[in-house]
């Protein structure tokens, strides 16, 4: 691995920047770049696509308050979670 080469863990956590468009192109160019040679990688963006689509189409409305709380704390207890590589899950 060169200092160019984005690892696993670094495009984690650019993954949403990359989704929103917005990366620097160098970093937008690194990520693709990583893309292109780890298979792990694009499985992981593909879900967060997915994830990001299925929860864009939950209106908030439609949870109760307790069903809120719920998932906000699962949210921060995963988040708080870290991996010891970020394949684990794929």
């Amino acid at each position: 691995m060169t200092a160019d080469d984005l690892a696993c863990q670094e495009l984690v956590e650019v993954v949403t920047d990359y989704l929103e468009g917005a990366l620097a192109p160098a970093s937008h160019a690194r990520f693709e770049q990583h893309l292109a040679a780890c298979r792990f990688c694009v499985a992981y963006v593909e879900q967060i696509r997915q994830i990001i689509t299925t929860a864009s189409a939950v209106a908030p409305q439609r949870l109760s308050p307790a069903a809120q709380q719920r998932l906000l704390r699962a949210f921060r207890g995963w988040h708080s979670l870290e991996p010891t590589h970020p394949h684990e899950s794929v």
